[in-house]
């Protein structure tokens, strides 16, 4: 795969990426985008993919968030 330089090249955020575009036309041509609540759930969801791939790729990657998290948790720090 090459060195990767943004998150962007992951070809994981990629992925999800599609996935946005694809539910955004899915909402767009269906009954869907009438239910709001519902709507707002599914882009928000599919975006919070895109954030967190690229959130654990700004903190380098070399960490599992769960275990960072375990860390926070029990040190405090």
């Amino acid at each position: 795969m090459g060195n990767i330089q943004r998150f962007e090249d992951l070809e994981i955020w990629q992925k999800a990426r599609i996935l946005n575009q694809n539910l955004f036309r899915l909402i767009s041509d269906t009954q869907l985008q009438k239910d709001f609540k519902l709507r707002e759930q599914i882009n928000g969801a599919a975006g919070s993919i895109m954030d967190n791939i690229a959130e654990g790729f700004e903190r380098d990657g070399t960490k599992p968030l769960c275990t960072k998290s375990a860390e926070v948790y029990f040190t405090g720090d």
